[in-house]
């Protein structure tokens, strides 16, 4: 059974810092494509940023030089290093794991708040 448990979300202020975390199991996690997503209140899920297992990053406009993602495949685990917070960040980040035959899984989320 697959499980994703994302962790380290909370409330910052403005220009803040967290950095997200997300274990794996029950896949060789090695083999997937892992990614953050995001859901504001009213707003549809958008993606934040992928890593692929050849350790190849893709960010999207707002993520890219704020954002890092990263993955430990020894400890899988997928990480979102998130820097120079804003207000509109705010939202429930979601790690997401697609696996080599395309099928996804969803971990519960984790909030994030900007504010001061």
């Amino acid at each position: 059974q697959v499980q994703l448990v994302e962790s380290g979300g909370g409330l910052v202020q403005p220009g803040g810092s967290l950095k997200l975390s997300c274990v794996a199991s029950g896949s060789i996690f090695s083999l997937n494509l892992m990614g953050w997503y995001r859901q504001a209140p009213g707003k549809e899920r958008e993606l934040v940023a992928r890593i692929t297992r050849f350790m190849i990053t893709a960010y999207t406009d707002f993520s890219r030089g704020r954002f890092t993602i990263s993955r430990d495949n020894a400890k899988n685990t997928v990480y979102l290093q998130m820097n120079s917070l804003k207000p509109e960040d705010t939202a429930v980040y979601y790690c997401n794991m697609r696996v080599p035959s395309g099928l996804d899984y969803w971990g519960q989320g984790t909030q994030v708040t900007v504010s001061s």
